[in-house]
């Protein structure tokens, strides 16, 4: 296998003039780079779909971080070299796009400096290391089993590493990596072992000890974390400056942060009043008791939230709104591990990885309880279909299924975050308007608070990382502006101040679809169709906005206003 670094050491033969004149080498350093990458980060690999190293967690010996952001700094550095006159447009935008992916690496490690300040880090690459196993039977379970073993045996030194490193933890990061690691008991206990049943009997007591051990170094990681938190330095904001290089290098964004909160500022502000105009403002608020029947366990909340996605479907097909593959596999709901619950409150999504052999999506939602506060709940024993749309089809299973398929690995390994939510949540909007749902239904009310929430989120994660706020104002923010419960509230606040950018995805993406459906429409006149427009959009694979609309329009000017 040829890696980045052989790669690298046969560009430094050349001159930059020459190596600049050959676009089909970019495409060999990038296929190379994410060669590099997915043995340089084994769990993150995983959860693409490559099993290569699943028996193996990421070294974090801070020599190795060193080398690993040396890498990307180097490529990066390279890149930006590229002269690239006389290149297509096609080959341009992958070097904008790759340009854009290294930045991102270079952004989230150097200048962030995770390693030696977010605990979070060591504790996910544990969990997320055993529940990428666990989520597809891509080998026998004997086999899955091994590489939890081995995992788990490696998990004590990871810890020991990470107390060295953490020279500058952050009280916020840190005592929401002690609630996750604390709360990981069940994924440990419960569902990795579900796989013990093809081991012999030394082997299963070995998995056993390799498990007890841990979870052991786990627990008393987050106490090593709890005694030193009163020393720990408050959270801090990255600043105006870094937050802007994050919107245009990194999210390819024409906009800055004045920009991008006053698009929140003003959307905020329209949902909130199309709420005050439904009939009954209340049902912007999801209530169980008005749902025809109420769950009486979580299996049958479980069963009865992933049917409803049949019926958006045959909407959607009927109705000629887009077109859906026949490689799409199956949709699952499942249940939030505890472990991630702190961070994301409202569940996540699993889509197929890049590199996998099943197709099949899932989306894990909290733990059910009928009487539960928190808004995700609520609103999935009430209707279920609006988180449905988002999560599943039209939403981000349906659109990263197709993004896995596009012909271009530069554009395949792109997964842009703002036209990913952007466009979920233009799906829920798109498909109330197209009549899915009717006027003043409690599924009507719940996508105007989804969307006034979502527009919350900007003021928060605009607001939170320029330093303008603290983390309380964040909570209070959402809570008042957002129309969140106290729990909703925190997990939303933690996870913008964890995920710098992602709480902005949602409403900008979503605007700038909204852009391009004006001007498509326009451009089309008599033949337009609003199918036709969606599969277009999500032909292209999951990129930022503005390089679609250099694609679909031969328009580069809001790239180059980004990248100025």
């Amino acid at each position: 296998m040829r890696t980045a670094y052989a790669l690298l050491a046969a560009i430094a033969l050349f001159p930059w003039s020459v190596f600049a004149a050959a676009p089909g080498e970019l495409r060999t350093m990038a296929h190379s780079a994410y060669e590099w990458y997915d043995e340089a980060y084994p769990v993150a690999a995983s959860s693409l779909g490559d099993h290569r190293f699943h028996a193996r967690l990421t070294d974090y010996r801070m020599s190795e971080v060193v080398r690993r952001r040396q890498h990307v700094s180097d490529l990066l550095a390279q890149v930006r070299e590229l002269a690239t006159d006389g290149w297509s447009k096609d080959d341009r935008i992958d070097r904008v796009l790759f340009e854009s992916q290294l930045a991102s690496m270079d952004f989230f490690g150097r200048r962030l400096n995770p390693e030696g300040s977010n605990p979070q880090l060591y504790v996910d690459e544990c969990s997320n290391s055993i529940f990428t196993l666990l989520q597809k039977e891509y080998a026998p379970r004997r086999t899955l089993a091994l590489a939890a073993m081995s995992r788990l045996e490696q998990m004590p030194a990871l810890l020991e590493v990470a107390r060295t490193n953490l020279t500058e933890p952050v009280k916020l990061y840190a005592s929401l990596a002690i609630e996750s690691a604390r709360g990981g008991d069940d994924l440990y206990g419960v569902s990795l072992m579900t796989l013990a049943d093809g081991l012999s009997r030394a082997e299963g007591a070995r998995l056993v000890k390799a498990r007890d051990g841990a979870v052991k170094a786990l627990h008393d990681f987050a106490d090593w974390l709890e005694t030193g938190l009163p020393k720990m330095p408050d959270w801090r904001p990255m600043g105006a400056a870094s937050y802007n290089y994050l919107l245009k290098r990194v999210l390819l964004l024409p906009l800055d942060a004045h920009d991008v909160a006053h698009l929140g500022e003003i959307e905020l502000a329209r949902y909130r009043a199309l709420e005050a105009m439904l009939k009954d403002p209340s049902l912007a608020s999801p209530d169980p008791a008005r749902a025809k029947h109420i769950p009486k366990d979580e299996a049958e909340f479980l069963a009865a939230y992933e049917s409803r996605l049949k019926e958006i479907v045959e909407f959607l097909r009927a109705n000629r709104l887009v077109t859906i593959p026949d490689y799409m596999g199956p949709f699952q709901i499942r249940q939030l591990p505890e472990a991630f619950k702190p961070t994301s409150p409202g569940g996540f999504m699993n889509p197929p990885g890049v590199y996998d052999q099943d197709p099949g999506g899932f989306y894990y939602i909290p733990t059910y309880n009928p009487k539960s506060g928190n808004f995700y709940i609520r609103a999935a024993i009430e209707d279920p279909r609006p988180i449905l749309g988002h999560e599943g089809i039209p939403g981000h299973f349906l659109q990263i299924s197709i993004a896995n398929h596009v012909p271009s690995e530069i554009r395949r390994m792109q997964s842009d975050s703002v036209f990913a939510e952007g466009w979920a949540l233009y799906g829920e909007e798109m498909l109330m308007r197209e009549g899915l749902y009717p006027d003043n239904s409690p599924a009507q009310g719940q996508i105007l608070r989804l969307s006034r929430y979502r527009a919350a989120r900007i003021g928060v994660d605009v607001n939170l990382h320029t330093g303008r706020w603290s983390f309380e104002q964040a909570v209070k923010y959402f809570m008042e502006a957002g129309g969140l419960d106290r729990e909703a509230a925190e997990g939303e606040a933690a996870g913008a101040a964890s995920s710098p950018s992602q709480k902005i995805s949602y409403i900008t993406g979503k605007w700038q679809i909204m852009r391009l459906l004006g001007r498509y429409r326009d451009r089309e006149g008599a033949n337009f169709r609003l199918g036709a427009f969606h599969d277009e959009l999500i032909s292209y694979g999951t990129l930022p906005l503005s390089v679609i609309e250099w694609l679909m329009f031969d328009d580069e000017s809001s790239v180059r206003e980004a990248i100025k």
